[in-house]
């Protein structure tokens, strides 16, 4: 009665359902993964951001890689901003998702290190190329409180470090890098500045970290282990129907042949 999966297309057809199986259930439990990274982001950056500010010096140094478990740490810097140095990022949008530039400024500290601190984001000029109007950072010593970020790179950002940029203009925020061109230590990583602010908003703060959403993983998952589980249960559905189909053509083979055989009246 079942005979008919043996047959080369339904040989086939069982492999492809074999085959689709572990595939589904493989990535429903990558989606899980994810699900749970990012929920152990969120705590992460929960606690960090609650964290009472420290101060950078003690988490960091120069070369100092950044680990994930001290990302958006409350830190603070004292020191004085080195307009001389400062440079623009390009490709950066404001918390309105407009196009324009990050502005980070080295800030000089009393043991002749230097910390980067990512002031906020600015429209961009004229055109491309054109240098932003960038408001200048508070005078003399300062002391700020800020976000600690690892340094940017391509393959952990996705942008690409382009080359022959306009001067004072970069497209990742790297301590290594502006490091010589201040030529002097730099701390590992940077702040984003929290504190204090300028008074007219400009540059304009960046907004905190998304802590709260934990996206649709864990609906992806679900998604697709039921579709790992559908593929039996329609392999099975397949073959029932086929069998009716089969049986019924049969049935209707025999009942022709029955006429075809009848003697005449």
């Amino acid at each position: 009665m079942y005979r008919f999966v043996l047959t080369r297309q339904w040989v086939c057809l069982t492999l492809v359902a074999l085959v689709l199986i572990p595939v589904m259930v493989k990535l429903g439990f990558w989606q899980y993964h994810r699900h749970e990274r990012r929920v152990a982001q969120n705590e992460l950056i929960e606690a960090n951001l609650a964290a009472e500010p420290v101060p950078v010096a003690s988490v960091t140094s120069p070369g100092h890689r950044v680990p994930r478990a001290d990302w958006w740490r409350a830190v603070t810097a004292t020191g004085t901003y080195d307009t001389a140095h400062e440079v623009v990022v390009r490709m950066r949008t404001s918390n309105d998702d407009r196009l324009g530039f990050h502005v980070l400024t080295p800030l000089l500290l009393a043991d002749g290190r230097a910390v980067l601190v990512n002031r906020g984001w600015v429209p961009g000029g004229a055109d491309s190329r054109s240098h932003p109007q960038v408001p200048p950072p508070p005078a003399g010593e300062v002391t700020v409180t800020g976000r600690l970020k690892a340094d940017e790179t391509s393959g952990g950002s996705g942008i690409k470090d382009r080359k022959g940029l306009p001067d004072r203009q970069v497209m990742l925020v790297n301590s290594g890098q502006q490091a010589e061109a201040l030529g002097r230590p730099v701390l590992g990583g940077y702040l984003e500045l929290t504190g204090p602010l300028p008074a007219d908003g400009s540059p304009e703060g960046i907004g905190d970290p998304d802590h709260d959403s934990i996206g649709a993983h864990m609906a992806y998952a679900v998604q697709w282990w039921l579709f790992a589980a559908g593929v039996p249960v329609g392999w099975a559905v397949l073959v029932r129907r086929e069998r009716r189909d089969r049986e019924a053509a049969a049935r209707a083979e025999a009942q022709t042949a029955g006429r075809e055989t009848a003697p005449a009246a």
